[in-house]
């Protein structure tokens, strides 16, 4: 995933506003500020990886991997079900 892509911007800036402000009250110097700034994106990169991760919908299931009969029963082979 493209750490520049427009979700990851956004959560980075909301992540860095905090730091902005505590740069500009003058609680961090301006190199404490500038240091602090690509972790903000990196944590940002991580958050949004995390959700489209969880929220992606599952997989659909082949159709080869559907088996018949209710859910529970045992599946049979059709040569063992023929000679019984």
């Amino acid at each position: 995933m493209n750490p520049l892509r427009w979700d990851v911007l956004l959560v980075a800036f909301v992540l860095a506003v905090p730091v902005l402000a505590l740069g500009l009250r003058g609680d961090f110097t301006a190199e404490e500020t500038v240091s602090r700034l690509p972790w903000c994106l990196l944590a940002a990169w991580a958050a949004v990886a995390l959700l489209r991760a969880v929220s992606a919908p599952p997989k659909p299931v082949p159709e080869a991997e559907h088996r018949p009969g209710p859910a529970g029963a045992p599946v049979e082979a059709e040569d063992e079900r023929s000679t019984a």
